[in-house]
Formats: C-alpha cells, sequence, structure tokens
C-alpha cells in the first residue's frame, strides 16, 4: 500500500493546573474547539477511510504500549511507505520499527492480526467491526481475538476511528487525574478486568455530572498536562 493513511498533527494547547473541578470546566470551555476538530479527524476515518486505514490505526495501537504515540504513529507511516504494513514478515517489519518498544513481539501481533482480517488476500475489517450489536461487545471481541490487544489499546483503536466514544482509555496519567477530582478514590495498583471496567463507570459518571462528553475527557486530561492532543 503506498502511503495514504489519514495525515494527523500534533494539536498544540494551553496546559491547567486546576485541581477542582469548577477549574476543568473551565479549561475544557477553553480548548474545546480544538477537541471539537480532533474528533472530527476521528469520525471522520470511519466515514471515509480505506480498509487498509482502518487496519492501520488498528497497527497504531497495537504498537502504543510503553512506546510515545508520535514514534508509534511514524512507525506505522514509515511501514506504510515502503509497503510493508499487507505485505512483510514479521522481522522485516521489526527491522524498521526500531522506536517502537518491545518491536519483535508487536510485529509478530501485527502480521497476526493481518491474517485474521484477511480474506481473498484482501484486509477487510470494517464489516467485521460493523457486524456487532454494540460498542462493547465490539470491544470484547477485539480483546478475545486479537494478541497485543487489551482493554485500553481497544478502546484506544475504536476511539480513534471514530465508534468508541463512550469507552474509557485509562493508563496511568488518566487514574492520576481522576483520583485529582475526586472521580476515583484511590489509584487502583492493577487494572485487571474487574477493575477497569469499575473504574470507566466511574469515569463515565464522572463525565455525565460535569456535562463534558466522555470523548472530550480523555483529550482534555491529555492536554491539560502535555499542553496538546495528538491520537
Amino acid at each position: 500500500m503506498k502511503n495514504s493513511l489519514i495525515p494527523i498533527s500534533f494539536l498544540k494547547t494551553p496546559t491547567d493546573n486546576s485541581s477542582t473541578t469548577a477549574g476543568l470546566k473551565d479549561f475544557w470551555k477553553k480548548v474545546i474547539p480544538l477537541i471539537l476538530y480532533r474528533e472530527k479527524h476521528f469520525d471522520n476515518i470511519w466515514k471515509n477511510a480505506t480498509e487498509e486505514e482502518i487496519f492501520a490505526e488498528l497497527v497504531f495501537c497495537l504498537f502504543t504500549p510503553q512506546s510515545k504515540a508520535v514514534s508509534c504513529w511514524f512507525a506505522v507511516n514509515d511501514l506504510a511507505d515502503k509497503n510493508m504494513i499487507f505485505n512483510s514478515k514479521g522481522e522485516d517489519i521489526a527491522k524498521v520499527i526500531s522506536k517502537v518498544r518491545f518491536r519483535n513481539n508487536k510485529a509478530k501481533y501485527l502480521v497476526e492480526a493481518r491474517k485474521l482480517f484477511t480474506t481473498d488476500s484482501k484486509v477487510k475489517i470494517k464489516e467485521k467491526l460493523k457486524s456487532f450489536k454494540n460498542i462493547y461487545e465490539l470491544r470484547k471481541w477485539l480483546i478475545d481475538n486479537i494478541k497485543g490487544i487489551g482493554y485500553k489499546e481497544a478502546g484506544h483503536f475504536l476511539r480513534n476511528i471514530g465508534i468508541g466514544k463512550d469507552l474509557a482509555i485509562l493508563d496511568r496519567h488518566i487514574l492520576k487525574n481522576l483520583k485529582v477530582y475526586g472521580a476515583i478514590k484511590e489509584m487502583p495498583e492493577k487494572l485487571n478486568v474487574k477493575t477497569y471496567l469499575e473504574t470507566e463507570k466511574q469515569m463515565q459518571d464522572f463525565a455525565k455530572n460535569l456535562e463534558i462528553p466522555m470523548s472530550h475527557l480523555d483529550m482534555l486530561f491529555w492536554c491539560k498536562n502535555t499542553g496538546g492532543i495528538f491520537k
């Protein structure tokens, strides 16, 4: 595949040091145009992206655990430029994605996911994603069937393709903010399935009480602390 991935840029935003829900909501009002701009990008992927572009978003989320998001997206684009996402062996892919941590394992995950979604030598992923009754059943299927995908990665993928707006993407960064604002009492030591789903519900309730969309809250926490939104 010649690189036709939908381009995306790092959106610079203000930062915010408030620790009250009122302060958080005020900050949301300041950055909402940028959040809406990025959300429109995600929506556009589901509406207009090719099968290959949707699969590339999955590859990105396979690469991101314990790696920098920008470096992972550069790696995906590099593979696309070299026509390697859909044609190359795992060991060859691993050589290209040198800035992705645990690259050998993640290259294998890419190849296994590619096999899962390939029919008649073509990747067909959107039809499968559309076949589930709801987003929670789809997330569970992704976790059960794609090696390297957990609850966080599945939520990240589905949000990035515009269909997972009510799902949490929980990592220590998000958990820390949820504790600061009182959405959770303590940061969990481990995110097993039960704890993840309980924390997701607490985050959903927190967003509802603040009248901030769940899909905005994740991006709001990121720009609050890092001064930007990527994907």
